[in-house]
């Protein structure tokens, strides 16, 4: 990965990426092409990448809703090739922004037990396990449930 990389808002034309890396970065519980659409025109989810000048790196999706103050992280992910270069905090750093200036005071999310790097990064910046999800993804394994306090950004 260079440092000549970019965080923006996904496109259209980020769709084959997107899922190429959702196949490479999860082995369960993958995001289809209609669901990225779905979300890259939606008010409620913001998709937001990291590219350079030979593709995509990584990417973060969160959800918003009115009626509530939190923000719901549902994924990270990195590309190979990104990986282990702190682009995941970037990516977290960008979604908590991007929630703070939506009006989220809170982020919270899932992620698997059987992620310790993904665990590590989030408890790192601050996440705090507030509980379980058992049986939570599609092939039965559990989630911790964090959650983060966003302040003022």
């Amino acid at each position: 990965m260079t440092d000549s990389y970019r965080i923006r808002r996904a496109r259209s034309a980020d769709l084959d990426a997107l899922l190429a890396l959702e196949q490479r970065a999860f082995h369960t519980d993958h995001l289809s092409r209609r669901q990225y659409r779905r979300h890259l025109r939606s008010t409620t989810a913001v998709v937001l990448v990291a590219s350079d000048a030979a593709g995509l790196l990584g990417k973060a999706l969160v959800f918003f809703n009115a009626r509530t103050d939190i923000a719901r992280l549902y994924s990270i992910a990195v590309s190979e090739r990104a990986r282990g270069q702190g682009l995941g905090a970037v990516l977290l750093a960008a979604v908590e922004k991007a929630a703070r200036r939506r009006g989220s005071r809170r982020m919270r999310l899932e992620v698997s037990q059987q992620n310790p790097a993904a665990i590590r990064l989030y408890e790192r910046h601050g996440y705090r396990r507030i509980g379980e999800r058992r049986g939570y993804y599609e092939n039965g394994e559990h989630a911790w449930r964090y959650e983060k306090q966003l302040g003022a950004g």
